[in-house]
């Protein structure tokens, strides 16, 4: 099985985190724009994706599955037949990758491939945020209007949360890693559908300082 990806570093390194099988063979490709030099690929995997129409033209050519690490943008309003993962920083190295797909035969297909990356497909709706990423964006919310009310340092905070429920990371060490961009852009787009998920003042501040 042949896989072209594009990845950065930190992702490259979360995508073998559990080893492949010895069928699957990857070519790491340094843009978006090499993928059509390898069309013998058995999968397309862009975990660097943006949600432009340039990019999702040149996706959409493909007839194998293109699978894209798009948190944010659902499949509905990309409007192509991909595989969208969560491939945040820190969650593609788990056992299992939240996934939502439109066609039933790219699914199938896209199971084996991540078969042979030593991980399984937790399909979920096609939502902004998936589930994790909608859990964790609202973790970190909350340390930032803990931060904000002065109840405690970021230090602090990350302490008692890594210690209090074995999170690998603090919020503010999550929201480092993922990027507080990411993190209120979700919490953003969210707060249209419900108020909830209100980013805390502090925050934004601080991504657009």
């Amino acid at each position: 099985m042949q896989l072209a990806v594009l990845a950065d570093e930190i992702l490259k390194e979360e995508l073998l985190h559990n080893g492949t099988t010895s069928e699957v063979e990857i070519t790491w490709v340094d843009n978006v724009d090499e993928f059509p030099n390898h069309r013998n690929s058995d999968g397309y995997i862009d975990l660097l994706f943006d949600n432009t129409e340039k990019r999702i033209e040149l996706l959409k050519n493909f007839s194998q599955p293109v699978i894209i690490n798009s948190v944010i943008n659902t499949l509905q309003e990309i409007n192509a037949p991909f595989i969208r993962i969560n491939a945040w920083p820190g969650f593609l190295k788990r056992a299992a990758v939240e996934a939502s797909y439109k066609s039933k035969i790219l699914k199938e297909k896209a199971e084996r491939i991540f078969n042979g990356l030593n991980k399984k497909m937790e399909w979920v709706p096609d939502k902004p945020g998936f589930v994790t990423a909608r859990v964790i964006a609202m973790i970190i919310n909350e340390a930032w209007f803990a931060l904000e009310e002065g109840i405690s340092t970021k230090e602090e905070i990350d302490t008692a949360m890594k210690l209090g429920t074995n999170y690998p990371y603090g919020p503010f060490e999550w929201g480092t890693r993922i990027g507080l961009k990411n993190i209120y852009a979700l919490l953003d787009k969210l707060n249209k559908i419900n108020r909830r998920y209100q980013a805390a003042e502090l925050m934004k501040k601080e991504v657009i300082a």
